[in-house]
């Protein structure tokens, strides 16, 4: 039963049934069959299609529900007991904001020490990608803003406060400032990452509310690109401050506070709310509450 409802999850979320078999790793004619099968098993159609996939029905919408909470239960409770009988082992997948992913090594360096039979995957993501994420049974935890957009049914941990800075080179600009308004941002060609990027809306809503109108030279879904093209000098970015001070800014680079407002948005670990939380995910909490007690959090 439990690898049909992972069917159907994945069906649901794909909607396809090809791409849903190839992730699943199974052919299209067995996923079919395991679908048909937990229909036949409920008494209800669960998915509208043809020869193809058009829509869950609306009992289906209600099955998934079901099917994500009795899944992720079953994969908590064969990890706690695989915990109880080797230690704590297995993978953590977790994901990242861009602006968030310097946080990361603060989080998975002192947990592997503690627990070196974990490995990690870490992927970078939009917030609504993460909580999407989560919601699927895709990832273990995420980085993402706490404050700014809807979370949904997730636990939090608060890790940091971001605040933003102008990076630019000296004699572009305002880069001959100590300070500088997000009105006169507002006025100066920026690369900006993507619009699907909440750091994105969070700027360009700044920007609008001191009375300008973002025009991005350049919008890329990487952190790197845009602090790769400032390096050129020619080009200028906002960015938050422990982002920069990790990059190591020096000469003719600067890194200038943005004020007037000076914004701050809370940044912290998402994690499913759940019960009971699998072993791997209850550690990473119990690190994250260290890491926020640490002033130094996130100067790794």
């Amino acid at each position: 039963m439990i690898d049909k409802l992972e069917f159907f999850i994945t069906v649901a979320k794909e909607r396809s049934f090809s791409r849903a078999a190839e992730l699943c790793g199974v052919t299209q004619p067995t996923l079919s069959a395991g679908i048909k099968q937990l229909e036949d098993s409920l008494g209800v159609l669960l998915v509208n299609r043809s020869s193809r996939f058009h829509s869950l029905t609306a009992e289906g919408e209600r099955v998934l529900e079901w099917a994500k909470r009795i899944v992720a239960d079953t994969r908590a409770m064969r990890l706690e007991v695989r915990t109880l009988k080797e230690g704590l082992g297995g993978q953590l997948k977790i994901a990242a904001i861009p602006t968030a992913l310097t946080m990361v090594p603060a989080l998975t360096t002192p947990f592997r020490e503690k627990h070196p039979n974990v490995r990690f995957t870490i992927l970078t993501s939009s917030s609504t990608e993460i909580l999407s994420m989560l919601d699927n049974l895709e990832i273990d935890a995420g980085l993402t803003y706490l404050d700014n957009e809807p979370l949904g049914r997730v636990r939090t941990v608060p890790l940091f406060s971001e605040r933003y800075r102008l990076l630019t080179a000296a004699e572009n600009p305002l880069g001959n400032r100590g300070k500088v308004t997000w009105a006169e941002v507002g006025r100066i060609p920026l690369c900006l990452l993507t619009p699907d990027m909440q750091n994105r809306r969070i700027v360009e809503r700044l920007i609008r509310d001191a009375g300008g109108e973002p025009e991005p030279a350049l919008e890329s879904n990487s952190v790197i690109v845009l602090f790769a093209h400032v390096k050129t000098g020619h080009w200028a970015t906002i960015l938050p401050e422990k982002l920069v001070d990790s990059l190591r800014v020096a000469a003719p680079l600067r890194s200038i506070p943005i004020v007037e407002p000076e914004a701050v948005h809370e940044i912290g670990l998402v994690v499913p709310h759940r019960e009971p939380t699998i072993p791997q995910v209850a550690a990473l909490v119990a690190e994250a509450k260290k890491l926020a007690r640490n002033p130094g959090v996130g100067d790794l």
